[in-house]
């Protein structure tokens, strides 16, 4: 491994051995290589039509993932039933590979829920908005875990970013110190918000977690078997009574933050076509077309599935009703409570309120 981390498949398409980790990956067949190709493709469809419906006013903000497909379809491909994740606001990928339902993937960003998905159902809870806060939760998730003597493990996502937030460190702590299964994986896409990861740490982050006793990997995140068999591996120490573990997934986020951000304010546009020329997607087709794997049937099969992909996110987004405002005290808690049941009521008294009061100046 050098500077780029672990690497299985090179930017040409031609594969690496690795002595520790090709063995994790050896399962993946040319059906599955396939599958990992579609699931690439189908990710960057779902974010680049989430961005043009945020454009035409379908939803109120977007965290794009454009450049980052490789890093979550690889480690959303390694966990299983028994493992629960917790992410950022930007795991869209690893919602759809988990079994989110594109038809209702976007209801969050739209305000018409809150959350996209039913976190019981995929094993995934809702998109944590404050930065580095879901890590504490899959640490306390997976404490839980380990008293229950449960098989799984916890993963966290987060961003270069978020490592310089406390609670990342409280986390990696608490952690180590219990010994709980737990996996962080960072994405480090280079840039928070605008500011370089340079200006977040001048070691690179998986070592981040060495002086907490969490030891680190760092992958190469444009290339989806490396992130497979890194988050295989490590996912696999955790739920053996390993401990916990770092992954850093270096990658780049080749679109803005937010949809409320320019990057060409910031960023270098020579430093955006370098990273383009190691185009997660781009990898794997060039590896299937090295190895006979892609001919016309199967690349018009991966866009037929990236086009029904689109079409179920488009009509969710535009055919999900606004929600009705009592609605916001659906959730609160698993059982009525007489505090949320009078906030209720007083709420839906001060909306009727507006029905029944008669106009100023007119005659009663």
């Amino acid at each position: 491994m050098d500077d780029h981390g672990l690497q299985l498949i090179r930017e040409s398409g031609e594969r690496i051995h690795d002595d520790t980790f090709t063995a994790w990956v050896e399962d993946v067949d040319p059906v599955q290589l396939r599958r990992l190709y579609q699931d690439l493709v189908v990710v960057r469809r779902i974010d680049t039509e989430a961005t043009a419906l945020q454009r035409q006013g379908q939803l109120g903000l977007w965290a794009p993932l454009l450049g980052q497909e490789a890093a979550q379809v690889g480690s959303a491909h390694a966990v299983t039933g028994q493992d629960y994740i917790f992410p950022s606001y930007r795991e869209h990928g690893v919602a759809y590979c988990r079994g989110a339902d594109p038809a209702t993937l976007l209801q969050q960003w739209r305000g018409s829920a809150l959350s996209s998905w039913v976190p019981s159902e995929i094993g995934m809870a809702a998109p944590a908005i404050v930065v580095g806060a879901q890590a504490l939760h899959a640490v306390g998730y997976a404490l839980g875990m380990k008293l229950d003597g449960a098989d799984g493990a916890a993963i966290a996502y987060f961003g270069d970013g978020a490592t310089s937030q406390g609670d990342i460190s409280e986390a990696f702590t608490f952690a180590a110190s219990w010994h709980v299964p737990v996996v962080f994986f960072c994405q480090n896409n280079q840039w928070a918000i605008s500011e370089p990861v340079r200006v977040q740490s001048q070691l690179p982050l998986a070592q981040r977690g060495t002086g907490f006793g969490v030891p680190g990997i760092r992958v190469d995140g444009n290339d989806v078997l490396a992130v497979l068999a890194a988050t295989r591996f490590a996912l696999a120490q955790a739920r053996s009574g390993g401990g916990p573990m770092l992954i850093e997934a270096l990658t780049y986020r080749m679109g803005p933050h937010t949809t409320s951000d320019d990057p060409n304010r910031y960023r270098d546009k020579a430093e955006l076509e370098n990273w383009r020329a190691k185009d997660p997607i781009e990898r794997v087709r060039r590896l299937l077309e090295r190895e006979g794997l892609l001919d016309d049937d199967a690349a018009a099969e991966v866009a037929h599935a990236a086009d029904r992909v689109a079409a179920l996110l488009r009509e969710g987004c535009t055919t999900t009703p606004d929600p009705l405002p009592e609605s916001l005290f659906d959730h609160v808690y698993a059982d009525p409570h007489p505090l949320i049941s009078e906030q209720r009521a007083a709420l839906t008294a001060h909306l009727a309120s507006f029905e029944t009061a008669p106009l100023e100046g007119s005659q009663s």
